[in-house]
């Protein structure tokens, strides 16, 4: 059974632009484990706490969603770009539509 995800993410300090090109990167890979982005937007007026980004992403099963988090090409983009550095927080929300009620 497919899932989304709603991924919300916080930079470190100076580091939007490193945020913005790690993510590039590893969002191509979704693809390839069936994946794919729905929608990636900015925060414009951010407040005190607001995440940088919000993403939101639909995978095959949690299987897929596991494999892609530990894809070799994934991890060695993490180092590369020192996501630790780069990333203060994440956080994933298993999310679905609301459906609408019929207005009688």
């Amino acid at each position: 059974m497919p899932i989304q995800l709603c991924v919300l993410l916080w930079e470190h300090p100076g580091r939007a632009q490193d945020l913005a090109a790690f993510e590039d990167e590893v969002l191509a890979l979704l693809s390839q484990h069936g994946g794919r982005l729905i929608s990636r937007h900015i925060v414009m007026e951010r407040h005190d706490g607001d995440p940088l980004e919000v993403q939101l992403i639909e995978m095959p099963d949690e299987e897929a969603l596991a494999e892609y988090l530990r894809d070799p090409v994934r991890v060695r983009l993490a180092h590369t770009h020192d996501r630790d550095a780069v990333i203060a927080r994440t956080q994933l929300l298993r999310v679905e539509p609301r459906r609408q009620q019929s207005v009688p």
